[in-house]
């Protein structure tokens, strides 16, 4: 699961996520400059999820790896910390057999509360390397709540009962995958969950560790 720190530097975020007072803490800290820093063993418990879902299950503390990014989620990210982060992931997909689609987003697990790591995080780029997802683009599908909700959980995404969850889901997903989409639900929406739902839903994932 990817963060961002908005804190400070890299040095305030190390300080914050080592402190007890806080309650906070990640497996691993990425500087802007790249350099690397565990904080938590990968198979220990680390405090950086909280409250939300991700496949129908809670808790995501206890089967997740945290990664936070040195930034405050108003800027591109350092290319740099980018090469670090594309080196890190393969190593912890390998090893804890993560596929793509459960490389997360903190905005992600816990819809409506977290924005983390951001409209400027390059998701698309990950996905080039095989690390993440991303939808294939195209229109056609006539906008349908229901079934954009059904879709979206398939992905992982918490279930979306009432119109304010509806709209908590879609500003999620958009901010994952289209920041720059507003307003009413759209053929393109539909088409890019229909299309994550078919490569990378539940069906064809066998609940690894995010």
């Amino acid at each position: 699961m990817l963060h961002y720190t908005a804190i400070g530097d890299a040095g305030e975020a190390l300080d914050r996520l080592c402190s007890p007072e806080f309650e906070v803490s990640s497996h691993y800290l990425i500087a802007a400059d790249g350099t690397l820093f565990q904080l938590v063993a990968e198979d220990k418990r680390a405090w950086h999820a909280g409250q939300g879902e991700w496949h129908g299950r809670g808790d995501v503390n206890s089967r997740s790896v945290g990664i936070e990014l040195d930034n405050a989620g108003d800027a591109p990210f350092a290319e740099p910390q980018m090469k670090a982060l594309e080196t890190l992931l393969p190593e912890l997909m390998q090893r804890w057999n993560i596929p793509p689609q459960n490389v997360i987003a903190h905005s992600d697990f816990a819809i409506g509360r977290k924005t983390d790591p951001g409209q400027k995080f390059d998701w698309h780029r990950l996905a080039r390397s095989g690390l993440s997802i991303w939808p294939q683009q195209g229109e056609g599908v006539q906008p349908d709540r229901a079934r954009f909700a059904a879709a979206a959980g398939r992905i992982g995404y918490p279930t979306a009962a009432g119109d304010g969850e509806f709209q908590l889901l879609l500003d999620a997903f958009r901010l994952r995958f289209s920041p720059w989409r507003k307003g009413k639900l759209t053929a393109a929406d539909m088409h890019a969950v229909m299309d994550l739902a078919n490569r990378f839903g539940a069906d064809n994932l066998d609940r690894s560790e995010e």
